[in-house]
């Protein structure tokens, strides 16, 4: 009973968010040129969700990041709570790369899209990656991406497979990569649930690596075996 309770409690705030933030967001990424007040929105929402659950973030590493610095930022990724933590724990500003399907949710997709997030067609392959390029791009200065290089939430919280795309980018862009380390967020709201247990996510800033002269394999091994040693 109490789970189900729970789940009906996250998903009505999830909702009714959604809905009271939906509107100043869109107008905030249509009037701003740059889309950071619309990111501001949405650390307003990551910063509700986590107080109506119960969730303490603990943060540590962000002396790592330089202000107005891009990055390419890559984080391991097990529960829905990792884009809220993520967005209250980084103190810079940046867009996602999220697979398409999300542009479909009623409202929260067309935020998601006027806020100049970047959408990747998965099924695409190359094409896809250099749509995502031409985006980085035109991103404007010390705004950086971030992306879920597991490319899917982990079912037990180990780390899945890494996809090369992101660090592609960040290699072929000149980008520093900058590895997150994300602890907790599994126990408190795992992949196929909506019942959450309040308590404490970590949020760990790795430094950053330079990607100049690298492999994508090796810049994939090094982010892997950085994330995963503070797991």
């Amino acid at each position: 009973m109490l789970k189900t309770l729970k789940a009906v409690w996250i998903l009505f705030w999830a909702a009714m968010l959604t809905l009271l933030l939906f509107l100043p967001i869109v107008i905030a990424a249509l009037v701003g040129k740059r889309g950071d007040a619309a990111f501001h929105g949405t650390q307003v929402y990551a910063w509700c969700i986590l107080k109506l659950t119960g969730i303490r973030l603990v943060v540590s590493g962000r002396e790592h990041i330089v202000p107005g610095q891009r990055y390419v930022i890559v984080s391991n990724h097990a529960s829905y709570f990792d884009p809220p933590a993520l967005v209250l724990a980084l103190g810079l500003q940046y867009r996602w790369v999220i697979k398409k399907e999300l542009r479909r949710i009623p409202l929260f997709g067309l935020a998601l899209e006027t806020s100049r997030n970047l959408f990747i067609d998965r099924s695409k392959g190359g094409d896809a990656l250099a749509s995502i390029k031409q985006g980085v791009a035109q991103l404007p200065d010390g705004t950086g991406i971030l992306l879920f290089p597991e490319g899917t939430r982990s079912l037990d919280g180990r780390l899945l497979p890494f996809k090369k795309g992101g660090f592609v980018i960040a290699r072929d862009g000149g980008l520093p990569l900058l590895p997150i380390t994300i602890r907790g967020s599994h126990e408190r709201l795992p992949k196929g649930s909506a019942a959450f247990t309040s308590g404490v996510i970590e949020v760990i800033v790795h430094p950053p690596v330079a990607t100049e002269g690298r492999s994508v394999e090796d810049l994939m091994e090094e982010a892997e075996g950085t994330i995963a040693s503070a797991l």
